[in-house]
């Protein structure tokens, strides 16, 4: 299949916010590798229209809840943009989405460069070569009638449905701390709506990271000093409203707020 032009046409459609049953049969990615493989098409074009550049990695279906939503059984990863990431306090407009999916995450900087290594990553191993823990928001977006029917190809080549990532201040101070059961609230306009804990991801933050660095080797790249990664909703997610002031709240790691307009 030509991956390029199955990134155009996903491309277009995220200009066009054109909602789809599913991928013409021409541009369905038949497999994983060939779903990345138009991830990095759309990426290359996404980064040329908009002055960008990749800043790190999303790491998707990290949650047993999501998983089973989008009947898949293994996460997938994205791309972090430096023109959709956004400070604390980002007020969004909404017509800028198709959907406004919000998950509030774990993110984490990268302080030195992972090296290949003989046996896979662990939650504990890879925990060395991280700086700090970033309180974030990801919000969602597709543009496909169920996002829980087409598949994780599909998915996967739509950049893992990335559409922004909101990131509160760094925490260095982090290595004593239990992210496994570290409480983190979603608040909603004054209202704590959702509730979970770093558990809901992998039964810990830091095995996403794990996966994510054993995954990025297995395709021949990895993570490099200065990546940002976001691991997967701690919560159930929630479809943001117009209007809304939306506030992720990790306690001592601080907060990540955004609002839409």
């Amino acid at each position: 299949m030509n991956h390029s032009h199955a990134a155009e046409l996903l491309l277009s459609m995220r200009r066009s916010q054109r909602v789809v049953a599913a991928l013409p049969p021409e541009f369905l990615p038949p497999t994983h590798e060939d779903a990345y493989r138009i991830q990095d098409a759309l990426v290359e074009q996404l980064q040329a229209a908009n002055g960008s550049r990749t800043i790190g990695y999303k790491a998707a279906a990290t949650n047993d809840v999501a998983q089973k939503q989008l009947k898949v059984t293994a996460p997938f990863s994205g791309r972090l943009l430096s023109h959709s990431t956004h400070r604390s306090g980002a007020s969004l407009s909404v017509a800028t989405f198709t959907q406004r999916i919000i998950e509030p995450e774990f993110g984490f900087v990268v302080g030195t460069d992972v090296p290949a290594a003989k046996e896979p990553y662990r939650g504990e191993t890879i925990a060395h070569f991280i700086a700090a823990v970033i309180p974030a928001i990801e919000v969602v977006d597709h543009r496909y009638a169920d996002w829980t029917a087409v598949g994780a190809p599909s998915l996967i080549a739509d950049n893992a449905i990335h559409g922004a990532w909101i990131e509160g201040e760094p925490a260095r101070d982090w290595k004593t701390a239990d992210l496994a059961t570290h409480a983190t609230s979603l608040i909603v306009n004054g209202e704590t709506v959702r509730t979970g804990s770093g558990a809901a991801v992998l039964g810990h933050p830091m095995n996403v990271v794990a996966w994510l660095a054993n995954e990025l080797a297995r395709r021949g790249s990895g993570l490099r000093k200065g990546d940002k990664i976001t691991t997967g909703t701690t919560t159930a997610v929630y479809f943001a409203n117009p209007g809304d002031r939306i506030i992720a709240d990790f306690g001592a790691f601080g907060r990540a707020e955004v609002s839409f307009v």
